[in-house]
This record gives structure tokens, sequence and C-alpha cells, in this order.
């Protein structure tokens, strides 16, 4: 059913458009029988807002994975630059949690390890229609040039973040965790959550034995919560691994385990000597910084969607 539901949901939209297609076809036809010019105004608005759908529409047929529609497991872990570093690790989580509210997205932080000036590593669940697809092209290395707010002589400063993203699996694709290749720890949170979560051993880290994956949950008041949403990350985690190794193509697995530093960004943020953000695989750039770093980063997005969907059919062809 959740199948049918999905398809459903998918080619509604379409047959909507359709009809919005139509309805502007007739009132152009009227407007160019009739010669009235006040019906310009009203063509000109339909238009926008079928194309607006239909832009929408097209980005979502290219989330064709069967992950794609799934929610999200975000992880940013600071790297080089120190103090810079895990501000700018925070800097992304907000970013994220910005763009997510725009699509009036579900957000929880799963794990969280905060130190003086910012995020060590922090790992966010993003609950929505296709949070995944939308998100898995973030996977990789965030560079940030500013002038920096920590040095007194305000020197300009290069910090270097990595993005993780991984799908929440529902309940259709099964990954099998063995007991005996699970190690689990527990530990005192750190976190918010009030005295209890502070004087319990409620926080929980899974620790995968043959793949070395390991995940934490520390953000939930009980320590059964906390294993539920580790188990469910560890989850998540295995299966874009053994993905990655049954088709031979472990970037998407090795995006993190990358140096986080100069050469292997995805992204370029700079604040000075001039504002731009660049995405270094489209070579998509857009000036206004300040917006991308309030969560509209819906073009670069659908740019890395686009030119990978490019990318897949022309291989396509070559093979035929």
């Amino acid at each position: 059913m959740t199948s049918i539901k999905h398809l459903k949901n998918k080619i509604e939209p379409w047959h909507s458009l359709i009809v919005k297609v139509e309805d502007l076809e007739a009132l152009f036809e009227l407007a160019s029988e009739s010669g009235d010019e006040e019906l310009e105004d009203e063509i000109k608005t339909t238009y926008f807002e079928v194309k607006t759908i239909y832009d929408k529409l097209s980005i979502i047929n290219l989330l064709s994975d069967e992950v794609d529609k799934n929610n999200a497991f975000l992880t940013v872990h600071s790297g080089a630059g120190g103090t810079e570093a895990c501000d700018w690790a925070k800097m992304l989580c907000r970013m994220y949690t910005r763009w997510a509210e725009r699509r009036e997205y579900k957000i929880q932080i799963v794990d969280l390890l905060e130190v003086e000036g910012g995020y060590k590593s922090v790992t966010i669940q993003i609950s929505g229609d296709y949070a995944y697809g939308f998100l898995k092209g973030e996977a990789g290395v965030h560079r940030l040039v500013r002038i920096s707010p920590f040095d007194s002589n305000a020197r300009r400063h290069t910090s270097f973040a990595s993005v993780y993203v991984y799908p929440e699996l529902d309940d259709s694709i099964e990954v099998d965790v063995r007991p005996e290749d699970l190690r689990v720890d527990t530990y005192r949170s750190g976190g918010a959550g009030g005295q209890h979560v502070n004087k319990t051993d409620s926080a929980v880290r899974f620790t995968h034995l043959p793949t070395g994956i390991v995940v934490s949950c520390q953000t939930e008041r009980s320590q059964i919560m906390n294993r539920q949403t580790a188990m469910s990350m560890l989850k998540a985690r295995l299966y874009d691994y053994y993905k990655a190794e049954k088709e031979k193509e472990n970037s998407k697995f090795a995006q993190e385990k990358r140096d986080i530093s100069f050469g292997s960004q995805i992204r370029s943020y700079v604040f000075q000597p001039y504002t731009m953000v660049k995405d270094h695989r489209t070579k998509f750039e857009i000036g206004n910084i300040q917006s991308v770093m309030d969560g509209a980063i819906d073009p670069f997005i659908e740019s890395y969607l686009s030119a990978k969907w490019d990318k897949a059919e022309a291989i396509k062809l070559d093979a035929e």
C-alpha cells in the first residue's frame, strides 16, 4: 500500500498540472480571438504559476532511487581550522536547519558534540518527503573563507567541515544487524534534556565491528529511545555502505573518510574579499552568500541533481 500511495502522490500532481496547462491554453485562445488585452496579466500570472509547478515536479522526477523519498540523517563534522572549523560546522547545521524549515520538514538533533566556539560534530534527523533525495548531493567537504571573528588581528581564515547524508530506512527495506557484530556503550549525556538526562547513562553508542561504523544518540530522555534512534541510524549507514560495496562505487561512503581539508571540497563559501558560494562539481555559483546561509540552497541541489541525471543519460547512450 505504501508504494501505491507513493506512486499516486507522484502522478497526481502531473495530472493537475496538465489541467492547468489546458486552462492556460484556453485562456490564451480566448484572448487571441477576442483581442482582450485585460487578460494579459492573468495569462502571465498563470504561466509563471504553471512553470514554477513544472520546475518543481521535474526535479522530483529526477529522484528515482528507492530511498530518495525517505527521511534523512545529516551529520556535520568540523575539520581543519580548530575553533574556526567548529564555528563553521555550527553555521552549516543552521543552514540545513533553515532549509528544512523552509520546506516545513521536521528537524531533530539526535547527537551533538558541542565545544567552545561551535560544534565538533552534530547529527540531525530531517523528516519529510524526499528529504534524502534532495540532500544526498550535499555530502562532501565544505570550505569557508572569511575574516575570522576569533582573530584579534582580523585576518582571513580558511575552515573546513564535512557533511555526510544517509537515508532513514522504512519497513520496506531490511538490514540485518547481528547482536554479535555489535558493541554497545552507554554513557552520560552532555546535551540538553534536563537533570534526568545528565544524571543517568541514557546516551548510547553502537559500534558495528565488521565495518567499523559508529553511531550515537544522546538527545532522547531515555536509554530505550536513544537505542531505537541509534539503531535506525546504524541500519541507514549500513544500507548505504553495503550498497556502495555492491556497486563497486564507494564515493558516497568515502566522502566522510576523505581528508577534511584543502583540495577535497565540493563547495566553497567565500565571505572575504568578495562574496560567493560556488559548487566545484557543477560550477554553479551565487553571489548572495547570506541567503545561502539562511537556507536558500535549492539552486545548488537542483543543479547537482540535473547534472547527475545528464551524466547518467550520457553513460546510457554511450552503452547503447
